[in-house]
């Protein structure tokens, strides 16, 4: 780059290895996902609900958090991430931490499947669409998996205990 030259996008410049077009192809995807379902859903006279019940979103939220913590962390759906990431360590309780590999969409699709905070936001979207389509159907999903996310704090719970009665 020369010194007249404006940099490639403020605050990344050509040789930098942030994926932008990957993550730019990511975004594309999801708004194109969120739009395709917008239409269908209004094409087929789907009524979106007016208001969605605290309850659920609690339900909704803890279910995100554990969807996106199987799919980023756990050891059994490493088959997942394996072709975009490769492994940096074991971590407690059988998650990994993975990392990205590649570049371009394959850096950035592995940032986002080693990303549960990244990942959050597509398991959000899917759960919410299909909330909107089958909400009784999605409620008994988000039921078992929040009945999970507080099995794990129990096993966490029992762990500690475990560790200062032997100490």
């Amino acid at each position: 780059m020369t010194d007249g030259e404006q940099s490639y996008v403020e605050g990344h410049d050509r040789d930098d290895d942030t994926p932008l077009g990957g993550y730019a192809a990511l975004a594309t995807t999801f708004a194109a996902g969120a739009a395709v379902f917008a239409v269908t859903a209004r094409r087929r006279g789907l009524r979106l609900p007016d208001t969605v019940p605290a309850w659920d979103v609690a339900l909704l939220g803890a279910a995100t958090f554990k969807v996106s913590r199987l799919l980023t962390k756990d050891k059994v759906t490493s088959f997942l991430r394996a072709p975009f990431t490769h492994r940096e360590r074991e971590s407690n309780a059988n998650e990994v931490m993975d990392a990205p590999r590649g570049s371009g969409l394959r850096r950035a699709v592995g940032d986002l499947v080693s990303c549960p905070f990244c990942t959050s936001t597509w398991v959000a979207g899917g759960l919410v669409g299909t909330y909107a389509v089958a909400p009784r159907a999605v409620r008994l999903l988000c039921a078992g998996l929040s009945a999970v996310v507080l099995s794990d704090w129990l096993q966490y719970a029992w762990s500690v205990t475990e560790q200062k009665a032997e100490g």
